[in-house]
């Protein structure tokens, strides 16, 4: 009887520790690239927004990722935080470098769906890329969040940086990586889906 109370105990503490856990599994644009500092990020403002309701996110973005780097990352990131939603944002540095999108859907796609059998949910971020590589090839790549979305069934954003990219105001100097001014319209974008998603989780 001792054990199996104990095990409840381990079992209940460990279920609560997911519960508050969001981790966000992206590239250098939630990785704060090209800020001053790395709190001035989308993803620390929505630690802060979040502290207050006892839950933690964890930034597992790295600059220069891309979906097979996601991909070969989830299942330990899964197995150590036992997040409640796994915020995905991957796939840009596969459509700059002109990956094939049918690979950067089947990555992505492995993502969700291992997320999911761990009992997390997905909010998957959608990104856009410069129309020089072609409008047959921009196309597909556009196509491949819609289409996960809606098979998947997961909630997304269908262009994180809506709003943002290409406009100077907005942008560094590079033209590619939001400034700090933009990081809380990227929140917002977020926000307005990640909240419905965590009307169910303890505070």
């Amino acid at each position: 009887m001792r054990n199996l109370l104990l095990s409840f105990m381990l079992w209940a503490m460990s279920g609560w520790v997911g519960a508050a856990t969001i981790v966000v599994l992206g590239d250098s644009i939630s990785a704060g690239y090209g800020l001053e500092k790395i709190d001035q990020g989308w993803v620390s403002l929505l630690a802060e927004k979040l502290r207050p309701r006892g839950m933690i996110v964890v930034n597992a973005s790295i600059s220069g990722d891309t979906s097979a780097g996601g991909l070969s990352r989830v299942d330990a990131l899964l197995a150590q935080h036992h997040p409640a939603v796994l915020i995905l944002e991957l796939g840009g540095n596969d459509g700059l470098r002109g990956l094939p999108p049918a690979q950067m859907a089947a990555n992505l796609g492995g993502i969700i769906d291992r997320a999911g059998a761990a009992g997390a949910q997905v909010l998957l971020l959608g990104m856009k890329i410069p129309p020089n590589y072609g409008k047959r090839y921009t196309e597909m790549f556009q196509k491949v969040y819609a289409d996960l979305a809606g098979r998947s069934g997961v909630a997304s954003v269908p262009f994180l940086l809506d709003g943002v990219g290409g406009v100077e105001a907005y942008m560094q100097a590079d033209g590619i990586h939001p400034n700090r001014e933009a990081q809380s319209l990227l929140l917002e974008q977020v926000w307005n889906k990640l909240e419905p998603l965590l009307a169910g989780q303890p505070r």
